[in-house]
């Protein structure tokens, strides 16, 4: 049996049907080293990959080995220990000092596991425990945009308290602003007269370490020599393998007061962008912030879906009006913190006070009973006619019935972008003009859902 030739069948479907960049990551380096009992199994090159292919997505692989083979398999996904990690600690320069989160400029409390992950965030949070698990070697630099309050600096401080947990590397997290402060210092001069001794605290800074954590890169704009002084560091640390990891608020493509050489660079590994968290995303959010207060049982659902509903710009704001109803409810000795007084406390707080229900899911599970099918199936990648049809009815509803837009639709079925949410809604538009029975069935689920 030539496993090779199965393998690289299976890959190549794979690369087909999932996005280039996912398959890179995931599948790209993997290889089938047995069949035996029922059993295959694959070698992989890190933890995390192994993690990831076991946990995400261990049904699609079935499914398409199945296609290719006739034969249904189950998986075993075994790691191969680089060598570099055996010896690592022969390697490291002896004393070394140690890095903390303290020398580093992190927050310890900014970790993985306190990191909320959903769709919207998916792909930047794997990213990051990528990058953690292997710094300077997978990605690099790692670019994280997204609107304010969407967790970019929290996944920025959990990289590099990862990386000081789990190995003897210098980590520095630092704000644009204060590198625009050290570089400024450059101009100051010393008991000598000179300013060898600033330029000397500032190398050992920022280039004489293994990872350049830098927070809203945009606030370089328009500084012209510290942009020069900021592009020489980055290719002194990439020339070395040191890991760069940047956070803006906007794409570097969209940096315009930014050279074009700097652009040019972020561009050179991986860009993620974190989108605004999804309905269910908003609602765990909540409630991990209630356990933490331990309020858990003291606000109604009804409370936590108004706020989740209202407040889905970003998680500052989430967490904001949460803070603002419990404040309301001590202040006047209420215990219990039903809608009613959550849509009082926040009626200067919210730009709108409209209570409605999270009608994609409540569309997803309509038209997933109604065609025998489950919610996951309309989410997953499945391509049948008797999966893919009904998934385009449900987001036709959810465009018809629902304000969200065409990304948000997306994100809810699976991680599909808006030109394929705009294709399902143009589709159904047409057929129903000249199909009666589709058109029945659409008023039909209308009806279901309202």
């Amino acid at each position: 049996m030539d496993l090779d030739n199965i393998w690289n069948k299976f890959l190549q479907t794979m690369q087909e049907r999932i996005n280039p960049m996912l398959y890179k990551s995931w599948f790209k380096d993997t290889k089938l080293l047995s069949l035996n009992d029922g059993v295959a199994t694959v070698l992989c090159d890190a933890e995390i990959q192994r993690k990831d292919l076991k946990d995400h997505w261990y049904s699609m692989i079935c499914e398409v080995f199945s296609e290719i083979t006739n034969t249904s398999f189950e998986f075993e996904f075994v790691l191969e220990v680089p060598k570099i990690v055996e010896n690592k600690e022969v390697i490291e320069p002896i004393g070394m000092p140690i890095n903390s989160a303290k020398k580093a400029n992190l927050n310890e409390k900014y970790n993985f596991d306190s990191f909320i992950v959903g769709n919207s965030n998916m792909f930047a949070y794997r990213a990051a425990v990528a990058v953690a698990e292997n710094p300077g070697k997978t990605y690099n630099p790692l670019f994280i945009y997204g609107s304010s309050g969407l967790g970019k600096t929290h996944l920025m401080h959990a990289i590099g308290n990862y990386i000081i947990e789990n190995s003897n590397k210098r980590v520095i997290y630092v704000t644009s602003e204060q590198f625009i402060s050290d570089f400024l210092n450059l101009n100051k001069k010393d008991e000598t007269g000179t300013n060898f001794s600033y330029r000397d605290s500032f190398n050992d800074k920022y280039r004489q370490i293994d990872v350049l954590i830098i927070d809203d890169i945009q606030f370089l704009g328009g500084a012209t020599q510290t942009q020069t002084e900021f592009f020489n560091t980055f290719n002194t640390l990439y020339d070395d393998n040191k890991q760069i990891i940047i956070s803006s608020d906007r794409s570097p493509d969209d940096l315009k007061k930014l050279e074009d050489r700097l652009r040019t660079r972020f561009n050179w590994g991986l860009s993620v962008n974190i989108y605004p968290p999804e309905y269910d995303m908003r609602v765990e959010i909540l409630k991990k912030k209630i356990v933490g207060q331990n309020m858990a049982g003291t606000i109604n659902d009804d409370v936590i879906a108004y706020i989740a509903n209202n407040c889905d710009s970003d998680v500052r704001q989430l967490e904001g009006a949460l803070t603002r109803v419990v404040a309301y409810a001590t202040m006047f000795n209420i215990s219990d913190i039903n809608l009613n007084l959550a849509i009082d406390a926040l009626k200067d707080y919210l730009s709108k006070s409209s209570f409605v229900k999270n009608n994609i899911q409540k569309i997803q599970q309509v038209v997933a009973e109604y065609y025998n099918i489950t919610v996951e199936d309309l989410k997953s990648k499945k391509r049948k006619v008797e999966i893919a049809f009904p998934r385009q009815v449900a987001i036709y509803l959810c465009r018809t019935l629902t304000d969200e837009s065409f990304p948000k639709i997306g994100i809810q079925f699976g991680g599909r972008d808006h030109s394929t949410v705009m294709h399902s809604v143009d589709k159904i538009e047409s057929e129903i003009k000249t199909n009666n029975q589709l058109k029945q069935i659409i008023d039909s689920l209308i009806s279901k859902i309202k």
